[in-house]
């Protein structure tokens, strides 16, 4: 499978190389006279010498070629005139950077509010009739938030029972998944009794009132370990709830699991071993947010909190036949979640169908003090309103060529014959993957400390498509590099906005790499939900293909969910929910189980 896992090998890498050296010509710094402005050929020496040869080897890695003289020159005057800007690291000054600390630069997309107020207006679930309550706790288990959320408005169901049907479940089947981490079953008790007695009191909350939850691991919880799925933090306690998670107490839901994801947000491996898929045991439940994906499918949870940087949403969700939604950059705040990436990270909700995915985006939306990044918005819905005339954008070759499937080309036919129009468009030939530059010097600077001091070499992957190795090699990536990426990023952000100013979403193949980098870096939301089967005769990985390590084979093949993700416009939640909440009921796929959950 090549989508954003590739990438991590792909990428170009680029310069940054002091090492010890054989000879330097010195130089001498002189104190400046009176009336001189200071120049950069004047600092104070320091660092290591380097020498021409030191150069000439750090051109491969940074793919430009100088003259021996120009080696020359640079290898002289590197103590003076390049050494002092990693005095941070290096000292005699040496600096260290607080955990919270963002960067001064941040991402903001170009958002339209005349865009905004096209959006439907209020909150409106769709008119479907809600059947009474199930006898079989199975049943009761797979049920949709819209329909929980009914039954313990109107006292069908407390939620101390279905807190207790959950954690039944999850004692049962989560040793075949390993999607929780940290179970909280006391703290959800404690919840789900408060919930009871609030709502018997008549302080019904709202619909997540009582609803019992679980969000991936890298969300703080108050006394309650947060370990970001790696060795080097599972003894990890905050002291206070992140936002999302106090927004949803807030709420009233019921938090009874901290789930899975691959350390440090990659892929589907933490420390307690690999995350399965509930639909085919025998390979992963793709991630990183593994766990929010696996946990959701099997009926764990009513619902979950996930994250995605480069698609740690969809991939899952696309794995265990889950809707995810990845909201607008910058619409949920991220205080309090581990930092991979300050202008990539979005939190968004995994869940069984769209509308349950759209009421949880509501509670955990806003602006919060802790994310700089975060912004007002309103998240408007109505699960009423047609779909009829919407222009939905397509990509003529990626829905004939892998990763599409007739799946894909199927649900393109569908919304035609839901009143939509299809719309072909374009997308400039650009080298998308150079975006990457700005993933990768992020994530190497979030996780700075534990790969200097040799933490990072704890975790358990250790492949060369896996963080320690990333960490190290983002040491060489140029400065000048990452600020070329940022500008690429601009350039394609506003492509992004001649495509949607165009058609009102896009429908793409749910892992094109493309699409995947393009909409993650410019931060437009999509929508994942399954719209069909397929089936598959070995199982899919997240990680390069290893000769050692040979995935399993089916004869005959398995059948496994599919489906198609939706682009929407920024802020603009709402028609890609409207055109995934028709293909929802038109498929009518979504309440299938997977064999054995």
């Amino acid at each position: 499978m090549t989508h954003r896992r590739q990438f991590l090998i792909k990428a170009p890498l680029s310069l940054l190389a002091a090492a010890s050296a054989s000879h330097v010509t010195g130089m001498t710094v002189e104190d400046p006279t009176p009336g001189a402005p200071p120049t950069f050929g004047n600092n104070p020496v320091s660092g290591p010498e380097v020498s021409t040869e030191t150069f000439a080897e750090a051109e491969k890695l940074v793919q430009v070629t100088m003259s021996a003289a120009q080696r020359e020159m640079a290898a002289n005057s590197w103590q003076v005139s390049m050494a002092s800007i990693m005095e941070r690291r290096t000292g005699p000054r040496k600096l260290a950077l607080e955990a919270n600390l963002v960067p001064a630069m941040r991402w903001i997309p170009m958002a339209s509010a005349s865009r905004a107020a096209r959006s439907p207006s209020g909150f409106v679930l769709s008119t479907t009739a809600i059947p009474a309550l199930p006898l079989r706790d199975e049943d009761i288990a797979f049920a949709p938030v819209t329909r929980l959320a009914h039954w313990i408005a109107t006292k069908a169901l407390s939620s101390e029972r279905l807190t207790r049907i959950y954690l039944a479940r999850i004692a049962q089947l989560d040793p075949r998944l390993r999607s929780v981490i940290t179970l909280t079953a006391e703290h959800g008790l404690r919840q789900a009794k408060k919930a009871d007695r609030e709502i018997a009191a008549g302080h019904y909350r709202g619909p997540l009132h009582g609803i019992p939850y679980g969000v991936k691991d890298l969300l703080d919880t108050a006394g309650i370990p947060t370990t970001w799925g790696a060795e080097p933090f599972r003894n990890r306690v905050p002291a206070h709830d992140s936002a999302v998670v106090a927004r949803l107490t807030a709420a009233g839901a019921v938090l009874i699991a901290k789930l899975s994801l691959g350390a440090l947000a990659l892929n589907d491996i933490w420390f307690g071993g690999q995350t399965m898929n509930p639909w085919l045991p025998e390979e992963g439940a793709s991630g990183s947010s593994a766990g929010p994906g696996a946990a959701t499918a099997a009926g764990l949870v009513g619902f979950s909190i996930g994250s995605e940087t480069g698609g740690s949403i969809v991939s899952p969700s696309m794995r265990c036949g889950v809707t995810g939604l990845r909201p607008t950059f910058g619409r949920v705040p991220r205080t309090g979640a581990m930092t991979l990436c300050w202008s990539l990270d979005k939190l968004g909700p995994m869940t069984r169908t769209v509308e349950d995915a759209m009421l949880v985006l509501k509670v955990i939306s806003g602006p919060d003090a802790g994310d700089v990044a975060s912004v007002a918005s309103q998240v408007r819905f109505d699960g009423n309103s047609s779909v009829r005339g919407l222009k939905v954008g397509f990509l003529p070759k990626w829905m004939n060529e892998s990763p599409a499937t007739e799946i894909d080309r199927d649900a393109l036919a569908v919304l035609k014959k839901l009143g939509m129009t299809a719309s072909e468009i374009t997308l400039p030939d650009w080298p998308y993957q150079s975006l990457n530059a700005i993933l990768f010097a992020e994530a190497g600077a979030a996780f700075e400390d534990i790969t200097l001091d040799g933490r990072v070499d704890q975790l358990k992957v250790q492949v060369a498509d896996a963080w320690p190795n990333l960490f190290r090699q983002a040491r060489f990536i140029s400065a000048v590099d990452f600020v070329q990426a940022d500008r690429l990023r601009r350039k394609v952000a506003n492509e992004m906005t001649r495509i949607l100013e165009q058609v009102d979403f896009l429908l793409v193949p749910s892992l094109r790499d493309e699409m995947l980098t393009i909409s993650n870096f410019t931060g437009h939301p999509s929508l994942t939900l399954r719209t069909g089967f397929v089936k598959v005769t070995q199982a899919r990985s997240d990680w390069a293909p290893d000769p050692a390590r040979p995935v399993p084979k089916f004869s005959p093949a398995r059948r496994v969910p599919h489906g198609v993700t939706l682009i929407g416009r920024l802020f603009d939640e709402a028609t890609i929910a409207r055109v995934g909440l028709a293909l929802e009921q038109h498929y009518a796929v979504a309440a299938e189980r997977p064999p054995g959950f």
